[in-house]
């Protein structure tokens, strides 16, 4: 097996445990949601995605820039990303984690790529090759990259980040979408669908 798919398989492993866990509060912060817009928006959209999740892709690639647009970029709505883990979880481990170490500024960019290579890395198998394009793209070296999808640290944040999001929601699939605490829909939605649940948002 190569040395990258150990070492994905090590923290999908890391995560199970952590998530298994029951020792008590993790010591690492469950805070660091990313947000997009406008926080006194009228609207509060909350996503919980996964990097490894197809229909999370076809989201972000079909319907989320022109929702953004729409909504986000016109202060009508407040956007949160909450990360989730599914199958290959070792893969979206890896993901966000190189979000992370990207930097806040350059997070969203990260996870726009990944989603719009996920098909290619899933097809050629090449997950590290995917994942280091990625990573040079947003200005990390190899060496970075291979610290970063290996760091316990991140790790630990990004189930302390998953715990916090189980405890809160009890999110069973992904995309989930919630619109000012309700949920809107179980599923990748469509601009019509997000048109609809805002307009009932804002009555």
């Amino acid at each position: 097996m190569p040395n990258f798919s150990r070492r994905l398989l090590m923290a999908a492993a890391a995560v199970t445990l952590f998530l298994g866990a029951c020792s008590g509060p993790s010591s690492a912060a469950a805070d660091g949601d990313m947000t997009l817009g406008d926080a006194n928006a009228p609207v509060k959209m909350v996503e919980y995605a996964s990097l490894s999740c197809v229909h999370c892709a076809a989201f972000h690639k079909d319907v989320f820039p022109e929702m953004k647009a729409k909504y986000i970029d016109t202060g009508k709505v407040h956007y949160t990303f909450k990360e989730f883990l599914t199958p290959p979880a070792e893969v979206a481990a890896a993901g966000f984690l190189l979000a992370r170490c990207a930097g806040e500024d350059k997070y969203f960019s990260v996870i726009d790529s990944i989603f719009h290579s996920q098909q290619e890395m899933f097809t050629t198998g090449d997950v590290r090759g995917t994942l280091l394009r990625v990573a040079r793209s947003a200005g990390l070296s190899e060496e970075q990259f291979q610290t970063c999808i290996s760091s316990e640290e991140g790790l630990r944040a990004l189930n302390a980040r998953i715990e916090k999001t189980q405890r809160d929601a009890r999110i069973t699939s992904t995309p989930t979408i919630m619109i000012n605490g309700k949920v809107a829909k179980e599923g990748a939605m469509t601009l019509a669908e997000i048109d609809a649940a805002i307009a009932a948002a804002q009555k």
